[in-house]
């Protein structure tokens, strides 16, 4: 019994190299970016000429958008690597960023929301902004509603977590 015991363990810890190939999936993903971001540059540079400030702005906007999606996917694959992989010690990797490592669960969920609300919230103002093109006031609402969503749950894990905090320090 021991020795399968033992066994069933070695298999359970060796499925968390499982979620590898997920991880480099998504570094894969960042290259798809990378072509998004610099395609959609490109197309916002040879505009620029006949673009008036509000397509500037919003092309802006969308490229903001981009690269926040990009820190996202890192902070996620960062996350996966050290939370399941392996830990990442920092005196070890004393080049590597701080906040790419030491990501608990609790700084991942503040990250990951932080993240979707910031670009819900840039989706909104590039919206708000070609208001012309858009003069359905229900999708307006919807907007900027969607955001404040995500700060309001992003509240909530906060007020959870710090009660967590709390409950710890007294027991």
């Amino acid at each position: 019994m021991r020795r399968f015991e033992r066994a069933f363990f070695s298999a359970i810890f060796f499925a968390r190299w499982l979620i590898a190939p997920f991880l480099v999936g998504l570094v894969l993903c960042l290259f798809l970016l990378i072509y998004r971001f610099f395609a959609d540059f490109y197309g916002l540079a040879i505009g620029i000429a006949s673009a008036g400030w509000h397509e500037l702005i919003v092309g802006v906007l969308n490229l903001i958008d981009i690269a926040l999606t990009a820190n996202l996917v890192l902070i996620v694959v960062f996350s996966g690597f050290e939370n399941f992989i392996r830990k990442v010690r920092p005196e070890r990797e004393a080049d590597w960023p701080n906040g790419l490592i030491e990501i608990d669960f609790i700084t991942l969920k503040q990250r990951l929301m932080g993240s979707l609300v910031v670009i819900a919230a840039v989706d909104a103002l590039a919206w708000y902004l070609d208001l012309e093109k858009y003069a359905d006031t229900a999708k307006l609402i919807w907007a900027i509603a969607f955001p404040l969503a995500f700060v309001f749950a992003m509240l909530m894990l906060a007020l959870a977590d710090w009660l967590e905090r709390q409950n710890r320090k007294t027991d």
